[in-house]
């Protein structure tokens, strides 16, 4: 049998839906968390292109030619020497403003209408993975010998959102109270079972 993604082709073609699955509550619950996670990315775009004043000022706001990554990846002051030059290095560039943009506003919207959640949580999982490896919280103190402000060495919140995304897309959470299912339905989607 043909291995595609996460199963089988024939699995694939016959998994129930969350609520079957699932008890009501269950699934209804999952999709608020996806809609929530969705909310987390989408007011990150947000705020970083309008800048509604909360982590970015109007004057900052990609919109007024701020940049959504150097503020944050020009300050990088933990890891390894080689990870912050990396970061440093790519602080302010284009692409990485870019890339990290459309990778908040794809995810967000992904998660909120239910739609792609494999891709969503894929990328949302990449995007927390080097979003922690910036604030490398296994580092107690800066390369300044400052404290580094870590409250957990290992498992910080964007190893949760990584997670969270994963366990959403594994779960069919855009089935409930979202477009899951017509999504599902597309042929592009079923020809390519992987944009689930």
């Amino acid at each position: 049998m043909r291995t595609i993604g996460w199963g089988t082709a024939t699995q694939l073609e016959h998994v129930e839906a969350p609520g079957a699955m699932l008890p009501k509550t269950a699934a209804r619950a999952l999709a608020v968390l996806r809609i929530a996670t969705g909310f987390v990315f989408l007011w990150a775009f947000f705020d970083k292109l309008f800048g509604w004043g909360f982590a970015t000022t109007t004057e900052r706001a990609w919109i007024n030619g701020g940049s959504p990554t150097k503020g944050f990846l020009s300050g990088v002051e933990v890891g390894p020497g080689w990870l912050q030059t990396f970061f440093h290095g790519i602080a302010g560039d284009a692409w990485a403003n870019c890339a990290f943009m459309l990778g908040l506003l794809a995810i967000g919207l992904a998660f909120t209408l239910g739609i792609g959640m494999r891709l969503a949580a894929g990328g949302g999982a990449l995007m927390m993975l080097l979003m922690w490896a910036a604030e490398w919280p296994l580092d107690k103190t800066t390369s300044g010998g400052e404290p580094s402000g870590s409250t957990n060495p290992i498992v910080d919140y964007h190893i949760i959102y990584g997670l969270a995304g994963i366990v959403l897309a594994l779960t069919y959470a855009g089935q409930t109270w979202g477009l899951g299912r017509w999504w599902a339905s597309l042929p592009i989607v079923q020809k390519n079972r992987w944009l689930i």
